[in-house]
């Protein structure tokens, strides 16, 4: 099942609020099932788990896998005590934004094996995970050079919003970026 919900969240609304209000049906849209192909995307309320990415990413044909995890720290530019960070997304375009990158990053790297794309949204603690891009090919250039720019594109296309809370603030980030098209597989 994929994220097939057309709802806009409030980027600055009170996500805690709008999902303790949803009901229990609602919730299975965000979860992140292991998927029959050889892309995996989503994002969901629930911890992401290193663990189940990485095992589903290894293929026995492909000898290199990277994998960048994104982690909640305790500081930003600028702010040196942020305690948590909240994520919003724009749900109906979130797996759409995912999909286009995963084919993008099929098309730069015909070679790749298996891709993960997984976000989270709700509030986060320090070191909580953030997001976690995966990829798996037969050589380590190809893996490095996809992941690296599978989560450089992902930060910079997807509608997928950050509060930081600090200890005497908040704030939806520094630059308040929108997300920009995926140059080369908008028509995908």
């Amino acid at each position: 099942m994929g994220l097939s919900t057309h709802r806009c969240v409030a980027r600055h609304g009170d996500l805690r609020a709008w999902f303790s209000q949803q009901p229990a049906l609602s919730y299975a849209v965000l979860v992140l099932p292991r998927p029959a192909n050889d892309t995996w995307i989503g994002l969901s309320p629930e911890p992401l788990s290193l663990d189940d990415a990485t095992a589903w990413v290894q293929r026995p044909d492909c000898g290199a896998v990277v994998t960048f995890t994104g982690l909640v720290r305790d500081h930003s530019e600028g702010r040196p005590a942020v305690s948590e960070l909240e994520y919003e997304a724009y749900e109906g375009e979130v797996e759409r934004r995912l999909g286009l990158l995963a084919a993008d990053m099929r098309s730069r790297w015909p070679a790749l094996g298996r891709i993960v794309l997984l976000h989270r949204s709700g509030v986060l603690s320090l070191s909580d995970i953030a997001v976690i891009v995966s990829v798996s090919a037969p050589h380590r250039d190809a893996a490095f050079d996809a992941c690296r720019y599978g989560i450089d594109t992902l930060k910079s296309t997807v509608p997928i919003w950050k509060r930081e809370r600090w200890s005497d603030g908040e704030s939806w980030g520094l630059d308040g970026a929108v997300p920009t098209a995926i140059l080369r597989t908008e028509s995908v």
